[in-house]
């Protein structure tokens, strides 16, 4: 690791009964994906979750609004952690290549999706569950309000007169749902999720550079001034 690159993230301390309250909530969240795969979102209830789990009804309903929430915890659980590292990327980084460097840390954590079981059934699943789609699309961008509050600190500026923080991750986040899509509905099981990642930064990087090249048929009078050294799109790769 460079000296430049932030430290790896490390979970924060736990007492007792918080240890005890994560456990309940990873117990609660595998429950949920196991029986949406097992038996489709319309046949699983809460009630159904809580028994595998063994706690209550109650229980459940400290934790969690409802059963797509249940099931969806990992994305709001790498929500998280992808805008932690955004957080701790190195103040000089132009932000979508701080967006993408998070992403890459995020992907190289044990945790991450891909080594996850079933996480890609479940991903898949979104195509044919209109409901946890919805509950998918909410936690997405929930998420990536956050990362354009981060992005809109990086730069020092206010979020609501600006658009760059929120062009930067509307790019950078698409391409991160796009490669986890592709990735999903894949056949062959064997694909690389951050190679996937990574070809799709690439995608867009060399969709930007083709936008800015001088177009031959363009009329002069409207080809546009050349981008500016460290500009917020810059340095993707």
């Amino acid at each position: 690791m460079k000296a430049s690159d932030p430290a790896p993230l490390t979970e924060p301390a736990e007492d007792r009964r918080q240890r005890k309250a994560r456990q309940t909530r990873e117990a609660l969240a595998a429950a949920a994906v196991g029986l949406v795969l097992e038996r489709g979102l319309g046949a699983v209830t809460v009630e159904a979750i809580a028994d595998r789990a063994d706690v209550t009804r109650r229980t459940f309903s400290r934790h969690f609004g409802g059963k797509e929430d249940a099931a969806l915890d990992f994305t709001r659980t790498d929500a998280d952690r992808i805008n932690a590292a955004l957080r701790a990327r190195p103040a000089s980084e132009p932000p979508m290549l701080a967006y993408r460097r998070a992403v890459e840390q995020w992907l190289a954590e044990p945790s991450a999706p891909h080594l996850r079981p079933h996480m890609r059934a479940l991903l898949a699943a979104l195509d044919t569950e209109p409901a946890l789609f919805a509950a998918y699309e909410r936690l997405r961008v929930d998420a990536q309000d956050e990362s354009v509050r981060i992005i809109a600190d990086r730069l020092g500026t206010d979020r609501d007169r600006d658009l760059r923080p929120a062009v930067v991750v509307g790019a950078a986040a698409g391409v991160l749902t796009a490669a986890l899509r592709q990735w999903a509905r894949g056949d062959g099981h064997d694909t690389d999720l951050a190679d996937l990642v990574g070809q799709a930064y690439d995608a867009l990087t060399g969709e930007a550079v083709l936008a800015s090249a001088p177009h031959p048929h363009r009329n002069q009078r409207l080809k546009p001034p050349p981008a500016k050294a460290g500009g917020f799109l810059a340095h993707v790769a």
